[in-house]
């Protein structure tokens, strides 16, 4: 039977407190998928984020994002007395939401202190966290600077990591809050991936190639990155121009300094993904092309224009990881315009890759495109795109009786619901839908448009779940 999944991340869920996070709301979710046979459920990254909200520039690889946190699972286990007032929403408010989570945490934080029985749980999770201690300096030094990229710290606090020059234990209460929020994270996570899983449903997590500038990741690990002598980027990540930008799309991540990395066997990235392997049963790797060549501009540069390609170590990354990592699955996002070398890269370790419908149709076309069964994971689309329903709706009324021609072969009352069949009925054997294409939502849903920062990015979410089991269910009834 076909890998059924859904992409649905986690803040788009059903919540209590104007969000979607770990609650009751997430496990009735996880039972819809169950009941209907779906059995992939993939996210997005829920790291801590910053300007902008968006999970692809978080402060951290491995912290999760308090925004996450369910005040009923505070509740059950007795951290608070009450919970805050139910928010209905079909949008998420981020600054109001952690008002609500940090008054939350706060309160849950000192009873926490008292409860004798959680000691030895959460002392075990310290121990084993091998990222949590330098975490909570981070954040808690970013706090401590008004939330300032730790370019813009003080000398003392911007290289405390290596000289240890400042006494950060004036801070320990605050570093040891920090460290209670990741244990409520990561305990409410791993409960709601365990029932996930004994529902028969797989996690696909979601890591960008690149970290943030802004995070823990390059603050501690100042080495792993081309920076210069004050820490600032010397080189930048992107893509060069396209069809897509005249100036091609200047991402501002930090490029990995791949000679370093090489010398000392990848541990940044073994450690990296060790970690993401632990909270997710796959793992999609963005960018993946990046592993094969890299587009490297020039700090200095507004545009992506002067950049140059660049060979990455792909081979020998990935021969560390099967070696260090062999149980491991990762499903490579090879989208875009690909040299051969990065399709041999994917194949060469048997990866998945992804292929996104709204991008291989052929609007101009009255013949289907013929379809090659390969090992990928095929989309009605990703969080970077418009909506399906949203895609057709900007088509001329030539292409869409171009597509009517092309899908006149299968069921459905509208080109809409063809094309959704098509990929039930598609070759590939894993097919995964946004929630907003389940829902036959227009453009006003989608999750991000790229080279775009703020809202109405990141922010759509359910109001309820009703309507989506219905269409669920009316969408697999063919193959169930």
């Amino acid at each position: 039977m076909k890998n059924l999944g859904i992409l649905a991340p986690v803040f788009s869920l059903v919540g209590r407190q104007g969000i979607g996070d770990f609650g009751k709301e997430a496990y009735e979710f996880v039972d819809v998928l169950a009941k209907n046979k779906v059995s992939i459920w993939q996210i997005l990254p829920m790291n801590p984020v910053g300007y902008g909200n968006s999970p692809y520039q978080p402060y951290s690889s491995y912290a999760g994002d308090e925004v996450y946190i369910s005040g009923q699972g505070l509740y059950e286990m007795g951290l608070i007395n009450s919970l805050p007032r139910k928010i209905t929403t079909d949008h998420v408010d981020y600054e109001a939401v952690r008002n609500i989570k940090q008054r939350m945490l706060k309160r849950a934080y000192i009873a926490f202190l008292q409860r004798e029985d959680l000691q030895d749980d959460y002392n075990q999770f310290v121990k084993e966290t091998s990222w949590l201690e330098t975490y909570a300096n981070f954040i808690t030094l970013k706090k401590y600077n008004y939330l300032s990229c730790w370019l813009e710290w003080p000398k003392k606090h911007k290289e405390w990591i290596e000289k240890k020059e400042y006494d950060i234990e004036k801070h320990r209460e605050t570093i040891e809050y920090e460290k209670f929020i990741q244990y409520m994270f990561y305990k409410q996570w791993f409960a709601l991936k365990e029932y996930a899983n004994a529902k028969g449903i797989q996690i696909v997590g979601d890591i960008p190639i690149y970290v943030g500038i802004d995070s823990a990741d390059v603050w501690a690990n100042k080495n792993t990155f081309l920076l210069d002598e004050h820490h600032y980027p010397t080189f930048i990540a992107g893509v060069p121009p396209d069809y897509f930008s005249a100036t091609g799309q200047r991402w501002g991540n930090p490029l990995y300094d791949w000679d370093y990395l090489e010398e000392n066997n990848f541990q940044f990235w073994i450690e990296r993904l060790a970690w993401s392997s632990k909270l997710f049963d796959q793992i999609r790797i963005d960018h993946f092309r990046g592993f094969d060549t890299y587009w490297k501009i020039p700090a200095s540069s507004p545009t992506a224009i002067l950049g140059s390609w660049h060979e990455a170590p792909g081979y020998a990354l990935f021969d560390t990881i099967k070696e260090q990592l062999p149980t491991i699955s990762i499903v490579a996002e090879d989208l875009g315009l690909l040299r051969q070398e990065v399709l041999d890269l994917r194949d060469h370790y048997h990866l998945p890759g992804m292929e996104i419908i709204q991008f291989v149709l052929d609007l101009d076309s009255e013949e289907i495109r013929k379809e090659e069964k390969r090992n990928v994971y095929v989309y009605s689309g990703t969080h970077d795109n418009n909506t399906l329903l949203g895609f057709l709706e900007e088509c001329t009324e030539k292409q869409r009786k171009n597509l009517e021609k092309q899908y006149k072969d299968y069921n459905g009352k509208t080109i809409y619901d063809k094309i959704m069949n098509s990929l039930l009925h598609s070759l590939q054997d894993t097919v995964i839908f946004p929630l907003q294409d389940v829902l036959c939502l227009n453009q006003e849903t989608r999750l991000n448009t790229p080279g775009t920062v703020g809202a109405p990015n990141w922010q759509w979410k359910l109001k309820e779940l009703n309507s989506f089991e219905i269409h669920l269910k009316t969408l697999l009834e063919e193959i169930l």
